[in-house]
């Protein structure tokens, strides 16, 4: 069935919109009728359909009047269920919290409302965005329309499905480890990872230690630049977005400095990812930019970054452990487990990893603009993978899945550096492929340039069949 307004983007919407080509009304309806469409990819913890109609209904007014409109003007968007959304269940994809209700949005839901997106739905995530793998008890799995046989990633999975099929084209994800950058290379979608404080978290439940942050999600580099033209700004309850936000301008191309990173001490790396990210690479260099490839062992710090996430975990989860633990996905139990068994002290030594692990990067970005590097060191695993297993890559037994998949994403969590995934092809078994982009703080508008330029050059993903 035909559902040419859900094929538009973001930009393209807006526009549709603004030119009253399209209504909010017809913009609600059709990504609705999507929804309803991609049911059986299982993208959504919570439809607000009721309430996203009525919003559409009360903007026709101003849609049918004379004069300019907001930026995001009818169109739809989606949250993250870890995200919270005033009088919209969040249940952060657990049968424990099934029936939270926050009393406000999150300052990144409130600032698309503000300029007139419609928020949609709250999009599924694994138990408190523990794993890469978009599964839980609560809605079961998210499928991947590329391939059902192997994951869509996480822990913003259902973001990247409802992006990257048109059931809404923008959405929030949220990543503490890469949680926004895996399941978009999973999806073949754009996703951006800010600096620390650019687009505030003040509900988050640790606000001087964090390392989740709250990013865009589209399927081109120009829908997630003009969402985070939106999203980024200062906010008094989050203590490190206090200051004025710096606010410089790309680099251009010619003459930027790229620090290549094939690998990062893990053991192995696929040979397609190997190839795509060198590809990126060659083609960075045919723009004019400098392409160095440098080394640096991110593999070491998995051992703290793990002390850190279990540990929080079993902040959060340790109480529901007794009574409630067969509500919970068994690798949930495990890690809040494995986080009652860690030490004040080796929380401490976590910390001194995390500052040492700032310094490497920051010594790096002395010398260079941009870090190009692969986003997972292999494609899309398989839906079975056992999140708390080893996994092999290239024949070669990798340890376990933070340090042996994604070695390349949690460093930026831990130092608060903007990173972005983009599509850069797709693999054998029909998955996509991505790089990824890094930079010093605040330096998004860079990254996104650069992204753009090598959108251009590598190979476009035509969206998966309905």
């Amino acid at each position: 069935m035909s559902n040419a307004i859900a094929d538009l983007d973001t930009l393209a919407l807006a526009a549709a919109i603004a030119r009253r080509e399209v209504s909010p009304v017809q913009a609600v309806e059709a990504a609705l009728a999507r929804i309803e469409e991609c049911q059986r990819l299982n993208a959504f913890v919570t439809v607000t359909a009721e309430q996203a109609r009525a919003t559409a209904q009360a903007l026709m007014p101003r849609w049918q009047a004379p004069g300019a409109l907001p930026p995001l003007f009818g169109v739809p968007f989606t949250a993250k269920d870890l995200t919270p959304t005033a009088g919209v269940r969040t249940t952060m994809g657990s049968k424990l919290f099934a029936d939270n209700v926050p009393k406000e949005d999150a300052p990144a839901v409130a600032r698309l409302k503000s300029a007139g997106g419609i928020l949609l739905g709250k999009t599924t995530t694994p138990e408190l965005g523990h794993k890469a793998f978009t599964q839980s008890k609560l809605f079961g799995r998210t499928l991947n329309p590329w391939n059902a046989d192997y994951t869509c990633g996480g822990s913003s999975g259902g973001a990247g499905v409802a992006a990257l099929m048109g059931m809404a084209p923008l959405a929030l994800g949220t990543d503490g480890g890469g949680s926004i950058r895996i399941p978009a290379a999973c999806s073949g979608i754009v996703g951006l990872k800010p600096t620390l404080g650019a687009i505030p978290q003040p509900q988050s439940p640790d606000l001087f230690g964090t390392n989740s942050f709250i990013g865009p999600m589209a399927r081109t580099v120009a829908e997630v630049e003009f969402a985070w033209t939106l999203l980024r700004g200062t906010d008094r309850m989050d203590p490190w977005g206090q200051s004025p936000l710096p606010n410089p301008s790309a680099k251009p191309l010619a003459g930027l400095r790229v620090a290549y990173l094939p690998r990062c001490g893990s053991p192995a790396i696929d040979p397609e990812v190997a190839a795509s990210t060198e590809s990126a690479a060659n083609h960075l260099r045919d723009l004019g930019a400098v392409v160095e490839e440098i080394e640096l062992d991110f593999y070491r710090f998995e051992a703290p970054y793990l002390v850190m996430l279990q540990s929080s975990v079993a902040a959060r989860i340790a109480p529901f452990l007794k009574d409630r633990r067969n509500d919970m996905e068994e690798s949930l139990a495990i890690t809040a487990e494995l986080g009652l068994k860690h030490s004040a002290v080796a929380l401490q030594g976590s910390a001194a990893a995390r500052s040492e692990l700032f310094r490497l990067l920051q010594g790096v970005f002395s010398r260079f603009d941009v870090m190009l590097s692969p986003v997972m060191a292999a494609p899309p695993l398989p839906v079975e993978t056992d999140p708390h297993g080893h996994i092999t890559i290239n024949g070669v037994d990798c340890g376990t899945i933070r340090g042996g998949w994604y070695p390349f994403t949690f460093p930026m969590n831990l130092t608060g550096h903007p990173a972005m995934s983009q599509p850069a092809g797709l693999s054998r078994h029909g998955t996509p492929l991505s790089v990824q982009l890094c930079g010093p703080w605040h330096s998004e508008a860079t990254l996104l340039a650069t992204a753009a330029a090598l959108e251009a050059k590598l190979p476009k993903l035509a969206r998966p069949p309905i």
